[in-house]
């Protein structure tokens, strides 16, 4: 049993506990054994509630969709009460960083039912598209362990693909959703501005460009837990158009047929890997045999330079402003010793950014916006891309020289290149494994939808998991081996 629940989805686990086949406590005491055996090769865990997860297991669960499956949070933004919150830093982890209360995001996940047994690895404040903090050991990529799986969501989606929970939240502020579920093999749907609430303590993060999601194997597990987690808070300064009906009975409607465009090269004329080029031309013959219309069509408006360095300014405010929310949570000013030198660099930079640079800088990011959005308005469906410009890099190829932080920043570039265009505009995405290189190493592509339309994208990726499943391949680190 324990081998059979390891390449179960989230859907399946709770089936067994709703027909009386497994007891909740099974069900994480498994994937407990699962993550003790598993997170030493590839450092996916930073904390651990493997007691409290006991209690819950036999204590009477919420009878939601997913009671009694457990899963991880990622050490960055969503909380439930008194957990550690380190957000990768060895500042919040030397002073045991804890939250009161719970986040509206987590708290929705724990009315599924289901069952937090720790925290996940991120890099710090999530700024990098790697996962390899100073204050804890790299994540390693469970499909080759030298490697990176991806960032800032890293150590959820290496605990997903490597078996230890069939699900796990991860968010999204640039590709940190998409860029590990590419990595590693996975779903990853970055949601719509505003579909899912940063209640109570926050309205939005990231100046409206993140988001909070999950790391899925199946498609049916995103769309129920995204029916869970949606939804309006009073306060919250935006929402997303409500469904005509719940995510999860989208995933089997046929998509009819779709008109598509398709990207072979990456913006703004960067590098574009082979194995990125030729999973994209798979997707769009996957496609076309599908009954859809694929053609090579693109927004003008991804060649945008300009825009991208608007990015950065929202970006280094906001780390700016985390320092001083921190710094007033621990009671001292944090300092220079306390963070890595990219992350001190960023808040250094948006404290040289004025009032009116931070409102032009929303200007641009709505600007942009609205220029992709008339793309979709002459017809098309749906873009699709390649998730990265690169496959998954090995680990150390984010390391910056000695007084030269940026260039870490600057090494992102290609990983972001298709994806945080559409964190600028507010718009849902999902990276689907549907590409491997020769070497063995996933390669994902994405999907792209206009604003809400996040039924369209779980349509086409059931249409596409029905005839490329990709449930079966398994990582080289994993727990049934």
């Amino acid at each position: 049993m324990e081998e059979d629940l390891s390449l179960l989805d989230a859907a399946a686990q709770a089936d067994l506990v709703r027909r009386g086949e497994v007891k909740p406590i099974e069900l994480v005491d498994a994937a407990i054994e699962r993550a003790e055996r598993i997170d030493p090769q590839i450092g996916v865990i930073v904390s651990r509630q493997f007691e409290r997860a006991r209690a819950e297991a036999v204590a009477d669960l919420p009878a939601g969709p997913f009671r009694g499956v457990p899963y991880l949070l990622k050490d960055l933004g969503a909380h439930l009460e008194g957990d550690p919150v380190y957000s990768g830093m060895g500042a919040l982890r030397d002073a045991d960083f804890r939250e009161s209360g719970e986040t509206v995001f987590a708290g929705r996940l724990r009315s599924t039912g289901m069952i937090s047994i720790g925290r996940t690895n991120s890099p710090e404040l999530g700024i990098l598209p790697t996962t390899e903090p100073h204050a804890f050991e790299a994540t390693r990529n469970p499909w080759k362990p030298s490697h990176s799986a991806g960032g800032s969501s890293g150590g959820s989606a290496a605990a997903v693909a490597a078996g230890v929970v069939a699900v796990a939240h991860a968010s999204d502020g640039g590709g940190s959703i998409r860029i590990p579920a590419s990595h590693c093999g996975l779903v990853g749907l970055k949601p719509s501005r505003g579909r899912n609430s940063f209640g109570p303590g926050l309205g939005e993060r990231w100046s409206g460009c993140s988001c909070e999601g999950f790391v899925t194997r199946s498609v049916r597990d995103t769309a129920t837990l995204l029916d869970v987690t949606s939804g309006l808070v009073s306060g919250d300064p935006y929402t997303a158009p409500r469904p005509e009906r719940p995510f999860a009975q989208e995933v089997d409607v046929d998509p009819g047929h779709l008109r598509i465009g398709f990207m072979e090269r990456a913006p703004r004329d960067a590098d574009l890997a082979p194995d990125c080029l030729a999973a994209v031309r798979a997707g769009a013959a996957l496609l076309e045999s599908l009954g859809h219309g694929v053609e090579p069509a693109y927004p003008e408006a991804v060649d945008d330079a300009e825009v991208m360095a608007r990015f950065v300014t929202l970006v280094a405010v906001s780390t700016a402003r985390t320092f001083d929310r921190l710094s007033a949570r621990l009671g001292r000013t944090l300092e220079e010793r306390d963070v890595e030198p990219l992350t001190w660099t960023v808040a250094e930079i948006g404290r040289t950014r004025t009032g009116t640079d931070y409102v032009e800088a929303l200007e641009a990011m709505h600007a942009h916006g609205r220029a992709l959005a008339t793309w979709w308005d002459r017809g098309f469906d749906l873009l699709l891309t390649p998730s990265c410009a690169e496959p998954p890099p090995p680990l150390g190829s984010f390391a910056a020289p000695p007084g030269k932080p940026l260039v870490s920043y600057m090494r992102a570039a290609p990983f972001g290149a298709f994806t945080a265009q559409f964190n600028l505009s507010g718009q849902p995405a999902i990276s689907l494994p549907l590409h491997w290189s020769d070497d063995g190493l996933p390669v994902g592509v994405q999907l792209v939808a206009p604003l809400g339309r996040e039924d369209v994208l779980l349509r086409i990726a059931g249409q596409l998991e029905q005839a490329a499943p990709w449930a079966g391949r398994i990582p080289p680190v994993h727990a049934i081996r």
